[in-house]
């Protein structure tokens, strides 16, 4: 699917009822387009979003164009006004500058931080997901070690690469 005209795309915070939604579309894009071999069985978090995301400074927002999820986003609390960026995925149709869905993603992200004093961003990655790793450093974030990472930052099996904003 490719999407022609600049859709009309809103932003929200997840609601109980998105889950399945929400599990579709992280898993097509992890095994369909990064052959990253994982289901939901191996995110718990998927599970119970709420539970897993809504506490302290955490929170998950989601893109919805014409009723349907084509993006998230999530912010996991790891205490001393630092978050962990989470579950960022855009439908390929949905992806570029052009629509700008992750960027709309990572805005409410980031001043959602700033209203609750959050001080630093961290996130993990892999190594093969190039354009992430553009889109982040276009975004303010910056490589480093992750033997730098604060101690409550959940590490991924599959994260190679990771990085921070300081807000």
């Amino acid at each position: 699917m490719t999407v022609q005209a600049s859709p009309h795309i809103t932003l929200r915070p997840y609601q109980a009822g998105d889950e399945q939604a929400i599990g579709e579309l992280i898993t097509t894009i992890q095994r369909d387009e990064f052959n990253v071999p994982l289901s939901l069985d191996d995110q718990p978090d998927l599970a119970d979003i709420a539970g897993f995301y809504g506490h302290g400074t955490g929170g998950f927002w989601v893109a919805i164009c014409a009723d349907q999820i084509v993006g998230t986003i999530a912010l996991l609390d790891i205490t001393n006004q630092q978050t962990a960026l989470r579950k960022m995925f855009v439908a390929k149709a949905y992806r570029g500058s052009a629509i700008g869905v992750a960027k709309r993603l990572l805005e409410n992200l980031i001043s959602e931080c700033r209203q609750k004093n959050v001080t630093e961003i961290f996130l993990g990655t892999t190594a093969d997901f190039l354009a992430a790793h553009r889109f982040y450093e276009k975004n303010g974030f910056k490589q480093f070690s992750k033997t730098d990472l604060p101690p409550r930052f959940p590490i991924m099996a599959v994260d190679s690469r990771f990085y921070r904003l300081e807000l």
